[in-house]
């Protein structure tokens, strides 16, 4: 009722975890920092925000940062994604107060042992950044979902940046698992599906509690 009544502003920021940094994808890719602030918030220093009025004004700025993410060629794909990216939108009063955040993250796949051992040494560096940071990611969804006493969300960017994603009273969290159909990738489709059912697990966990 409160944000109903208020003159209430739609921001966006969009940015990638590449090799360990964060970068702006609305800023021509500059680098920004992930620190805390006295209240344990994490904030993404020199992170860019545009206003929108629109949809058709969300899916320019979506298209145009998506030109600038960082993809390349793995033994699954041609145009595989070689970060992690982050869409966030913000409802905001004229003051600046937030009432709302929603993020939107596309993970990089896991890499497989051919791209991990590749001769290529930036394929190695991309895929080992990438396999830390979801193997920290499941990490973090493992002690949550056992109530353990250290969440370790400092292990990676991504889990930094997506730690109020995760903690909070009001904050609530839906994993997509793409698989595929192919018998090819059944090992890979399963492994993605145990991913998803260990964030399934812990939800279910805290709405019991």
């Amino acid at each position: 009722a409160e944000a109903a009544a208020a003159d209430v502003t739609v921001n966006v920021a969009f940015f990638e975890i590449y090799r360990g940094q964060v970068l702006d994808l609305l800023g021509s890719r500059t680098k920004v920092e992930v620190l805390e602030d006295g209240k344990g918030r994490v904030q993404v220093i020199g992170l860019k925000e545009y206003r929108i009025a629109s949809a058709a004004e969300l899916l320019d700025l979506i298209k145009a940062a998506q030109e600038l993410r960082a993809t390349g060629a793995t033994s699954a794909n041609e145009q595989s994604s070689r970060s992690h990216a982050i869409l966030q939108v913000y409802l905001r009063d004229e003051a600046g107060k937030t009432f709302g955040k929603l993020s939107l993250v596309d993970l990089a796949g896991s890499e497989r042992a051919a791209d991990a051992s590749s001769k290529d040494r930036q394929t190695r560096i991309e895929g080992a950044e990438i396999n830390k940071s979801l193997l920290c990611l499941k990490e973090c969804i493992r002690a949550l979902g056992s109530n353990g006493s250290h969440i370790p969300f400092r292990g990676s960017k991504l889990t930094q940046v997506l730690k109020d994603s995760f903690v909070g009273a009001s904050s609530r969290t839906v994993m997509i698992a793409n698989v595929s159909p192919c018998s090819a990738c059944c090992e890979h489709s399963l492994n993605t599906l145990r991913y998803a059912e260990r964030v399934k697990d812990w939800q279910a966990a805290e709405r019991q509690q």
